[in-house]
């Protein structure tokens, strides 16, 4: 905690950088940005815990502003924590140790859109939803449609390498990019280069995508777009066999047909959020395909993605219940219909090869299922972002009456995620594909990454050597 005389010599300050009308140490404004939308933040506030709170908010409206934030919060030894929409879910914006959060928001300007190169280059805190529509009016698109769009801001999709909806063709918000403007810890101000393919060393970009504001602030992003496709082609398929279905996309995915959409729903996702959400009674696992371009040549591979679906049993149940899932997408993630307390649950989502998804789903399933079947834990998956080498699988576990104690319930929900999130790395997978780590699963990246893990923390300790970068997250050490 800061002493009031601290305080105020670090206000004083932070007021003549940026006006007072721009840093508030309104206990109200403090208290929303106590916590991200992870679980973790809402069960503290939900059981009338006190959270920990920024000393400071502060809404900068350059990258030159934030430099003398991050002078001062050094000066200061004050962690700062980037802040976007707030809609992460591992508690990557969570000012754990207090401090400054550094709301980008200000920073809200489309500064060109090149239809020759086919690139926007927009400032961090642009809503994603907003630049979509600016894009639109041109016919043109950013095609990273992920459910946080309406809050989710340009730099947070880059901060946790997010992806959207139809990333299978795409690609996901580190695909898309091309430079980023950031400012370092020490308040340097710098671009990475103008494209992001080079053979003039390592490349810098991808060192700061999905450092989710460890090493610094990213202020600006030019990022590829598209023209609007001319036709969108949705339908779903079901099958009675999950291991048919996956088989299905592998074969999609490895004959180059290049879908947008590729959404595979497990027996229990299909048989509860596809009938809540869509009003879809189904058994077994269904898929949305779904293939955009032009007409003639998205009808084509839509052609052969139903031969490789029927080859392996798949009922073609038509247009309607795609174009109806399309239309819904979002339905799953927003009130009344999205899973919410005082439930507990997590989304688990990882990423691996092919050859490994099916052990892994069969795995996990049976951690959540069988180890905390005291609790009756649920599990449900579906399989969502699909790549030319392997699949991501975005599972979810869901606890119908967890512990009242506050204090209970996270060891609760550690405990799930400790053995979920092990059990991914058991079987050849990652911790995580595009939700982020923040300070969620930050404890298993030394488990993750093993003997590069010292250098990443290395990386670390010669950009940001005081630490005031959103300690504690990515399984960096706690603020000093």
């Amino acid at each position: 905690m800061l002493h009031p005389f601290q305080r105020e010599a670090a206000y004083s300050e932070l007021a003549d950088a940026l006006g007072a009308e721009y840093v508030s140490t309104r206990p109200s404004d403090r208290l929303i940005y106590t916590g991200d939308w992870s679980w973790m933040s809402q069960v503290w506030l939900d059981r009338g815990q006190q959270p920990p709170m920024p000393d400071f908010v502060v809404h900068p409206g350059s990258a030159d502003e934030i430099g003398q934030v991050l002078r001062v919060a050094a000066r200061h030894g004050l962690p700062v924590v980037p802040w976007g929409g707030g809609s992460g879910s591992q508690g990557g914006a969570a000012p754990l140790y207090g401090g400054i959060v550094l709301d980008t928001k200000r920073l809200n300007q489309i500064v060109a859109i090149d239809e020759q190169s086919l690139t926007v280059q927009a400032q961090a805190g642009v809503i994603g939803t907003t630049l979509e529509w600016a894009l639109n009016e041109r016919g043109l698109t950013l095609p990273h449609y992920p459910s946080s769009a309406n809050c989710a801001t340009v730099g947070g999709y880059l901060a946790a390498r997010g992806s959207g909806v139809i990333s299978t063709k795409y690609g996901k918000a580190e695909d898309m990019v091309l430079s980023i403007e950031l400012v370092l810890p020490n308040g340097t101000v710098m671009r990475t280069l103008p494209v992001p393919n080079h053979a003039s060393g390592p490349g810098l970009l991808q060192l700061f995508v999905g450092s989710e504001g460890t090493l610094g602030v990213i202020t600006e992003a030019t990022m590829r777009i598209e023209r609007l496709p001319e036709a969108r082609l949705l339908r779903a398929v079901l099958f009675r066999d999950l291991a048919a279905a996956l088989e299905a996309g592998r074969r999609i995915m490895t004959s180059r047909l290049q879908p947008c959409v590729l959404r595979l729903y497990d027996p229990a996702s299909t048989g509860s959020m596809l009938k809540r959400v869509l009003g879809l009674d189904l058994q077994g696992a269904c898929f949305i395909l779904g293939f955009d371009g032009w007409a003639e040549i998205a009808a084509a591979q839509e052609a052969r993605a139903l031969a490789i679906c029927a080859d392996l049993a798949g009922q073609d149940l038509g247009r309607e219940p795609g174009e109806h899932w399309w239309h819904h997408r979002y339905d799953f993630y927003y009130p009344p219909l999205a899973i919410a307390m005082p439930k507990m649950f997590g989304t688990l989502e990882t990423v691996c090869t092919f050859d490994k998804i099916e052990p892994l789903y069969r795995a996990k399933k049976r951690v959540i299922e069988q180890d905390f079947a005291a609790w009756g834990a649920r599990y449900i998956a579906h399989f969502s972002h699909w790549f030319p080498w392997g699949v991501m699988i975005y599972d979810r576990f869901m606890i119908d009456e967890p512990p009242a104690d506050p204090s209970e319930a996270l060891r609760l929900h550690n405990r799930v995620w400790t053995q979920a999130a092990r059990t991914s790395l058991e079987c050849g997978a990652v911790l995580n594909e595009h939700h982020g780590i923040g300070w969620k699963l930050g404890r298993l990246m030394p488990e993750l990454l093993g003997a590069s893990w010292p250098v990443l923390e290395g990386i670390k300790r010669t950009i940001d050597p005081q630490n005031i970068m959103n300690p504690g997250k990515l399984g960096f050490p706690a603020a000093r």
